[in-house]
């Protein structure tokens, strides 16, 4: 006879869960029954109900503390006090191809809970890692909405191959970066930093790799999180460029005159008719802004299913007029067990993407922000109606050769948008023939879909001295990404008495194929009708063109992970890579690493040791790669556009323009790296310390090559890197019991130095920069500085410019010693005069809570690193023909009057000034260290007695705080307006980084 159950007996039991060490209560925490999906959570307050029978047992758990088994018994009520979990070495991390316990991981892999991240109110995940990893420099390059972030991890480089890492999506290694990625998606980041975490992913290892889990749902649990915050973004005064304002401009005017000995011009002979007729270019081109998110997170599971979908709207404005930045995403994550032996999954993450950005960040003519910068301030924004002006031009006898546009009126009638369709998706299916093994195979897809459209009506421009109305024009690409992933994977753990074995063996199949169109159309009859029909002339050539490329990459790995007794660890990991961006002769790399660890505090000698209550050491080395060289550059590529003439007919034909190079291959880093993890004193303090050497070889470089070939340059293997460096973190708990204060602080000291170029070059230039053989990479190079000739006697008795140096103007150094200042040639007197790499890089955050309060500051900082201010090259043009920095007031005008010393004279024209302007020196090298308070959060949470309400929090914000740096050249000591690493650390006067204050919600149901 079939028992049939009695669910008579069920019946309500409560109960409060609290922390043993203060008292308070613990908020979600997971009661569930033992041996069912049927569970509850407690709520802000700790307490709890659930109908169970007598005969069952309750698991209680919750993050940070020890889990607890009870009989339910005859018992009413169950209160609990809940022990710390002092010990998070037993926390299950995520890493290369699987998970490991964190007390078990051999490598140099740090973890990041995004949880505790979410208040943060940016549009990027990097933006909330800033300050949060040893070794990893991630920098806010610039304000754009969706925009600017640069991560380089243990200060990672190459010559043209890229230094962002690799990023991976819940195991599906991405194209691009994740700056489209809703950072309420993600549930937690591995960074892996040394060869033996990174090197199951071979040949794009190099540069580290950033491992990213979106978020699941807990065991027992169905839940509705809402996280919602509006804000309100502005540029703080402090730390703009001080410009000359109107009067300060017209003063300058006049005295320029008066020490050329020529008349002044009747607009400058009295500066004082410009009071309070100030026009701030700069400042008009700012706003106040809003920002603002909602997100929906949807999660259950039980012993079948678990599922979890995040819905999210994020909505920026930039602090820049008509910038704006949209995202609509969602993701849908679904794990199903068909069987114990049968499990199958399924993601989908679309989002779209809104992108309105007025060209902000650049050069003269290129660059909004740089433009208006230069604009006199004399010239009117308004005109005397109250509209905007569409032409600014003084007579020629002012001095004035360029004519300015109203930039105000290029941001707003100028359309420069982009819509963005991204998609990722996964489907897996995982099979257990017998106990141990585990089998799977996975298919993943990433989509990108960009539409561009420019145009320039005729009543605008961002460009310098092109008059209005100007040609109208337009460009437009669509472009379409497509990745494909195909990865089998098969692994087996067996324990055999105190032996721990896993092993992993799998292979993988990647394509990626991209194409794009791109057309230029001019002359448009009317603004209003912007269709490429209605424009006169359709662009041929390099403005109008189709592109193709594609790429494969096919691999196989393997990994055995071993520890005996739980103490004493060893991993050995191999992948080789096949791919189709190199060579015939060199298509195969093969990148091996091995790693060891021992956890000496498990030793019985260690026992004695009472101050140490953990202690791990472990070293590996390893051989990773990076395949960032783009497509097609090992063959010799063909023009099929050249045209001959022949009998007076036009013929058309083909050139080849580049050499083969079939032996090109991997570019590769051999890496070592030991280190220490300690834990002190029950764990309230956790320290890591870890040393690092790599050398990077192969270095992948278009190599110039003699003309008698033919050609220009030649793609090649060349020279050698040699980085190395050391990195601290702790974390203490400062404060237990009703008052808890913790503080992270990590920082980190990353050094390189180039030990080899190619045959016969010693040195490869960048913008302002030089790779040189002996030297560290991308140093800043020019001439250097000594001061100003400050009489004749000091002219006649120093070395000059032959022509141009005279009393006043700029003293730079004779390098070579021959008495003669020379730049460029074969007696240049250039060196190096500065770097855009720091000595050292900090974070450090702060995390205070008491009873239902929280508080939190989040701080991160750079030193020794300089900026090369380069818009100083035209705003501190000393002919005046630009508005120029408040500074050049206090230049040298006389030897009575020689000013603060960093300004020459203005005597002479451009013949003297022009030394000062033209020759990169180390005036325009600024010190742009920097220390930066993030964020500070205050947040309350609210308990519900509600069964649908489960907790609520409130809290407010302020992100970009205060930056304290003696960098003067500009708002943001974090910029580079480049992603060339030959060409780092230069300043164009980038769009600022707002501080912003927000007010946000975060409701549990």
């Amino acid at each position: 006879m079939a028992t049939i159950p009695c669910f008579a007996q069920q019946r309500s039991i409560s109960g409060k869960l609290t922390d043993a060490s203060t008292g308070q209560p613990v908020p979600n925490a997971s009661i569930t029954i033992k041996g069912s999906t049927h569970g509850t959570v407690s709520d802000v307050q700790g307490n709890f109900s659930l109908q169970v029978n007598n005969a069952d047992s309750l698991i209680i758990s919750s993050l940070g503390y020890l889990p607890q088994t009870i009989a339910v018994g005859n018992q009413n009520a169950i209160n609990l006090q809940l022990a710390l979990n002092n010990n998070q070495l037993d926390q299950v991390i995520v890493v290369g191809y699987g998970t490991q316990r964190k007390k078990d991981v051999t490598g140099a892999v740090q973890t990041v809970d995004m949880g505790k991240l979410q208040d943060l109110p940016v549009s990027q995940i990097a933006q909330k890692l800033q300050g949060k990893l040893a070794g990893v420099q991630i920098n806010q390059n610039t304000g754009q909405p969706g925009k600017g972030m640069s991560v380089r991890i243990r200060g990672q480089l190459s010559v043209s191959a890229g230094s962002e890492p690799l990023y991976v999506v819940d195991g599906f290694p991405i194209v691009g970066n994740i700056g489209s990625l809703n950072p309420d998606e993600i549930e937690s980041i591995s960074i892996l930093k040394d060869a033996a975490s990174t090197s199951l992913y071979g040949s794009r290892a190099a540069n580290g790799v950033v491992l990213i889990t979106t978020k699941s749902a807990k065991m027992g649990q169905t839940s509705i999180n809402v996280n919602a915050y509006v804000g309100m973004q502005e540029v703080p005064k402090h730390g703009r460029i001080k410009m000359m304002d109107a009067v300060e401009f017209a003063q300058f005017k006049k005295e320029y005159y008066e020490d050329e000995g020529q008349p002044v011009p009747e607009e400058f002979q009295n500066p004082s008719i410009y009071q309070g007729k100030n026009n701030d270019w700069y400042g008009a081109l700012l706003q106040k802004a809003p920002i603002q998110s909602y997100n929906v997170t949807i999660a259950t599971r039980n012993d079948k299913l678990n599922a979890a979908v995040v819905a999210g709207v994020f909505n920026q404005e930039g602090v820049v007029l008509n910038t704006k930045y949209q995202r609509y995403s969602l993701r849908m994550n679904l794990d199903y067990n068909i069987s114990r032996k049968v499990k199958i999954g399924f993601d989908l993450a679309p989002s779209y993407i809104y992108d309105n950005q007025p060209q902000t960040d650049g050069d003269r003519g290129t660059g909004l922000l740089f433009d208006a910068l230069h604009t006199w301030p004399v010239m009117p924004i308004y005109d005397e109606n109250g509209e905007l002006t569409k032409y600014n031009q003084f007579p020629a006898s002012t001095g004035n050769i360029y004519a300015y546009p109203n930039w105000v009126r290029a941001s707003t009638e100028i359309t420069d948008e982009t819509r963005f369709i991204n998609l990722l998706s996964n489907a897996y299916a995982q099979y257990e023939p017998i106990k141990g093994l585990v089998l799977k195979s996975s298919m993943n897809v990433q989509y990108i879909g960009t539409k561009y459209f420019y145009f320039n009506p005729s009543t605008a421009t961002y460009a310098i001295n092109v008059p209005i109305p100007t040609t109208a024009v337009s460009r437009r690409f669509s472009q379409d990404e497509v990745t494909w992933l195909n990865e089998n994977l098969a692994t087996y753990t067996r324990d055999i008495h105190d032996h721990h074995f896993e092993l992993l063996a799998g292979f993988t199949n990647q394509e990626y194929n991209y194409s794009t169109t791109v057309i230029r159309a001019d002359t448009y009859p009317d603004d209003r009708i912007n269709t490429i029909q209605s424009a006169v002339n359709i662009s041929r050539g390099g403005s109008t063109y189709n592109d193709l490329q594609d790429w494969t990459l096919s691999s196989f790995l393997s990994r055995l992970t071993y520890n005996y007794r739980g103490k004493y660890l060893f991993t050995a990991a191999i992948r080789s890579d096949g791919s189709s961006r190199f060579g015939a002769n060199n298509r195969w790399g093969t990148f091996p690493s091995v790693s060891a660890g021992w956890i000496m505090s498990d030793e019985n000698f260690f026992s004695s040791i009472r101050p140490i209550s953990f202690a791990k050491i472990r070293a590996s080395y390893g051989v990773i790669g990076n395949n960032n060289i783009g497509n097609y550059t090992q063959y010799a590529l063909v023009n099929n556009t050249v045209n001959a003439v022949f009998n007076d007919n036009v013929a058309t034909g083909a050139a080849v323009t580049s050499l083969a190079n079939s032996n090109l291959g991997w570019e590769t880093t051999k890496a070592y790296d030991a280190g220490i993890d300690l834990g002190l004193f029950h764990d309230r303090i956790q320290f890591t310390y870890d040393y690092y050497l790599k050398h990077t070889a192969n270095l992948l470089y278009s190599v110039q090559v003699p003309q008698e070939s033919g050609f220009g340059n030649f793609n090649d293997n060349i020279g050698e890197i040699k980085f190395w460096g050391h990195e601290f973190s702790v974390t203490t708990r400062n404060t237990v019991g009703k008052f808890q204060w913790t503080t992270n602080a990590n920082i980190s000291f990353n050094r390189n130095k180039v030990l080899e170029l190619a045959d016969g070059i010693d040195r490869v230039y960048g913008s302002f920069n030089i790779t040189q053989v002996g030297q560290p990479f991308g140093v800043f190079y020019g001439m250097q500085k000594l001061g100003h000739y400050e009489n004749q006697k000091d002219l006649e008795s120093s070395p000059v410019i032959p022509g141009r140096s005279t009393v006043g103007s700029i003293k730079l150094k004779d390098v070579n010693g021959d008495g003669v200042i020379t730049y460029g040639g074969d007696k240049d007197d250039r060196t190096i005069i500065g770097s855009p790499f720091p000595k050292f890089i900090y974070g450090i955050t702060n995390t205070i809570n008491y009873r239902n309060f929280d508080f939190s500051v989040v701080a991160s900082g750079s030193y020794g690193n300089q900026l090369y201010m380069r818009h100083l090259y035209s705003l501190a043009n000393l002919d005046g023909v630009f508005n120029m920095v408040e500074r050049v007031k206090d230049r040298w005008r006389s030897e009575e009057n020689p000013g603060d010393g960093f300004f020459g004279t203005t005597v002479g024209g451009g013949n003297v000034t022009g030394v000062e302007r033209d020759w990169a020196n180390s005036q325009f090298v600024g010190n742009a260290s920097f220390f930066t308070i993030k964020n500070i959060t205050l947040g309350y949470t609210v308990g519900f007695k509600s069964k649908s309400i489960r907790s609520a929090r409130l809290y407010a914000s302020v992100q970009q705080v205060y930056v304290f740096t003696n960098y003067w050249g500009g708002p943001n000591p974090e910029t580079s307006f480049t992603n060339d690493n030959l060409s780092q650390g230069i300043d164009l006067s980038s769009f600022p980084i707002p501080r912003t204050y927000t007010l946000g919600v975060n409701v549990n149901f």
